[in-house]
């Protein structure tokens, strides 16, 4: 179920309140509490199928899983029917949701083949419908979308859609400046992002390559953006959030050493046990290895943790590996 507060609470749109973006596979209702935790102001779930919504199946219903500390909250949906988006987000509303998110990014092919995601871009008069078929259920400045450039860069249209998005009901606009087409590959445009937040007649959040905090103040120090969205950052360093605001704010980084590394490991088990069940534990095998990569012994700490399948190895092998730092 949603939380309660959700209702009275809406997305910040301003530099010192970093987003955690919707990570497939990652950004759920435990991942956003420990990012939340540490510095991220706003969160989004993961991509859901607005046509799944209509089937209720358990991975759907698992995504939505929220609480009173998620907020605020905004829930990214993806699909090619206006229609559909239309009474999916009126459903959700019906449930105590309030800010939802259209993707209009995601370049995955089993995405991209039901004319989702991305291929959007490629009928930007569809996707106008389907933003405004959700503002209308949502309300004014409830919705947002995430774009890209345009499907390659033969075809870029980000520009182009600015004041139609906010005319059909867009409260802010996320741009990943790199084409469908790049997917991952090349660098950020942050040109790009300029370019739109001179024109653009709502709040624009970047996302792309803000690997670091500095990557983050610098972003928006040259484009002038609202704010940030963290992704694969926030996968590296969960307490990336913070160590934006406090360079923001002119204030002292958090540490980078071993003992603080091995303590957010930790932090991040125990919020995973207390708001996921066991089957958490595999993921977590994906996800910290990701965290200590670069520390000292960090390929044998790897290992210990990919053969753990119980809360209690992962935190017997964390406590060892912080044992063993404050022996040396």
């Amino acid at each position: 179920m949603p939380a309660s507060k959700t209702l009275t609470s809406s997305p910040p749109l301003t530099p010192d309140s970093p987003w955690l973006a919707p990570l497939a596979g990652y950004s759920d209702l435990s991942f956003r509490l420990l990012c939340r935790n540490l510095g991220c102001r706003a969160a989004c779930t993961e991509m859901i199928s607005a046509k799944g919504l209509f089937f209720s199946t358990a991975n759907t219903m698992r995504l939505l899983e929220t609480c009173d500390q998620d907020l605020p909250l905004v829930v990214q949906l993806y699909g090619s029917d206006p229609d559909i988006m239309g009474r999916a987000v009126s459903t959700l509303s019906s449930k105590g949701f309030r800010y939802f998110d259209l993707n209009c990014g995601c370049s995955v092919k089993k995405v991209v083949k039901t004319g989702a995601g991305a291929a959007l871009l490629k009928d930007t008069g569809l996707l106008l419908q389907m933003v405004a078929a959700m503002a209308d259920m949502a309300g004014p400045g409830r919705v947002g979308v995430k774009l890209r450039l345009g499907w390659s860069s033969e075809q870029k249209v980000y520009l182009d859609l600015a004041a139609p998005l906010a005319d059909a009901g867009a409260g802010w606009i996320t741009l990943h400046p790199r084409t469908a087409v790049q997917q991952f590959t090349g660098k950020a445009d942050w040109q790009a992002l300029k370019n739109l937040k001179e024109i653009s007649p709502v709040p624009v959040v970047a996302s792309g390559d803000l690997f670091t905090a500095r990557d983050a103040l610098d972003c928006v120090r040259q484009t002038g953006v609202d704010t940030v969205m963290f992704a694969r950052g926030a996968l590296m360093d969960p307490a990336i959030g913070m160590r934006y605001k406090n360079l923001l704010q002119g204030l002292e980084d958090l540490p980078r050493d071993q003992e603080f590394t091995l303590r957010l490991c930790m932090e991040t088990i125990d919020t995973y046990r207390r708001h996921a069940s066991s089957r958490a534990v595999l993921k977590l095998r994906t996800l910290l290895p990701r965290m200590i990569r670069g520390l000292p012994g960090a390929k044998d700490l790897r290992k210990k943790i990919i053969l753990c399948r119980q809360w209690a190895e992962l935190e017997e092998v964390m406590n060892s590996a912080r044992k063993h730092l404050e022996q040396a």
